[in-house]
């Protein structure tokens, strides 16, 4: 039988399983290494990427390095791509969103970002038309900043490189020429030489307190991000006292009110309260006074509370004993009458 033209076929196209699978798994292995390809350059690619590269020239790094933010205004806006030596100069790139506009005068600057020395490019828009990406902010139009720490290690490596020794002897001999000299120069150099003796005694102590700046440093630097937490927490909660500072202030002001309404009330009303104050320390005093008297009573009506408590504590009804109901104590042999007669402390209950 003839095989109708087409079978097997859905609009001339041939169905994957009937297809050589060999090639389909290369080309389906070559389809996903470039789709992960392209997701993981994604940025860097001119149409989708993360906005226009531009560049900028410095006369130094000062701690700048890849990943670093780009602001304006605090906003960030992209982020530095590479720092590299251009001669005598830096040459940094770095990306900045589509949606920003520089003018053919911006100036960046190199700031510190955090107290650690993390750094940021800030940029500053300025002039008309659009800044040319193929072209370098010049140095003119850029700045650095001074790095402290940088700074502290050089200073340590300096003076440790310095021979007090060698120092306070030329400060003697100094002291020792000049010895000749007219008074106010005999001072001057007298100084100078308890100076140097100074310098020489402390050397150590002086060389012990560069070490530790250097190592408070190294510490402050390896404890960045929690300072940098630490002062993101510090500026939420400056942000949430200036949110609430309304509400702070009608408290305050109604505080304030409130201890006038008070304060008014009491001098107006100063004459009728003065009378009830007396009247109610007079009583305090009578109560003072009659205190025993009172303790007296108390302890005669224990007696007959506890009685009224006993006739009337067995339930709802008196339970109560009157003598001289019964006939009187009589007894005729083997035969009694009312043998307890009224006698109480006979009766059950009664204590004796």
């Amino acid at each position: 039988m003839n095989r109708a033209p087409g079978r097997g076929r859905l609009g001339g196209f041939t169905p994957l399983a009937q297809r050589n699978q060999a090639a389909v798994g290369v080309v389906t292995v070559v389809l996903i290494s470039l789709v992960a390809t392209l997701a993981f350059f994604a940025r860097e690619l001119p149409i989708i990427g993360n906005g226009e590269t531009y560049s900028a020239n410095f006369s130094e790094s000062a701690g700048l390095i890849p990943g670093n933010q780009v602001q304006i205004a605090g906003i960030k806006v992209g982020e530095v791509k590479s720092v590299e030596l251009d001669g005598a100069k830096i040459l940094a790139e770095f990306t900045v969103d589509d949606r920003t506009a520089l003018g053919t005068g911006t100036t960046a600057a190199i700031k510190i970002r955090t107290l650690m020395g993390e750094k940021f490019v800030e940029l500053q828009p300025a002039g008309a038309g659009e800044l040319d990406s193929d072209e370098p902010i010049p140095l003119e139009r850029t700045s650095a900043p001074f790095d402290i720490p940088e700074a502290i290690n050089q200073l340590t490596s300096t003076t440790g490189q310095i021979d007090s020794q060698q120092l306070a002897q030329s400060f003697r001999a100094i002291s020792e020429t000049f010895q000749g000299t007219p008074e106010h120069m005999g001072e001057a150099l007298e100084g100078l030489s308890k100076l140097s003796e100074t310098v020489a005694s402390r050397d150590r102590e002086l060389s012990e307190l560069l070490k530790n700046s250097a190592d408070v440093t190294k510490v402050v630097a390896d404890r960045n991000e929690q300072v940098r937490l630490l002062i993101e927490d510090g500026n939420r909660l400056l942000g949430e006292v200036q949110a609430r500072k309304e509400a702070i202030t009608g408290l305050l002001v109604g505080t304030e009110k409130l201890s006038d309404e008070l304060r008014g009330m009491v001098a107006d009303n100063q004459e009728q309260i003065r009378p009830a104050l007396d009247k109610l320390n007079r009583v305090t005093e009578m109560l003072q006074r009659n205190q025993d008297n009172l303790s007296r009573t108390v302890e005669a009506l224990a007696p007959y509370v506890r009685g009224f408590n006993n006739t009337v504590g067995n339930g709802r009804w008196f339970d109560g004993y009157l003598c001289g109901l019964l006939p009187p104590s009589s007894q005729s042999g083997p035969l009694q009458v009312n043998p307890k007669g009224c006698d109480l402390q006979q009766l059950p209950g009664s204590g004796s």
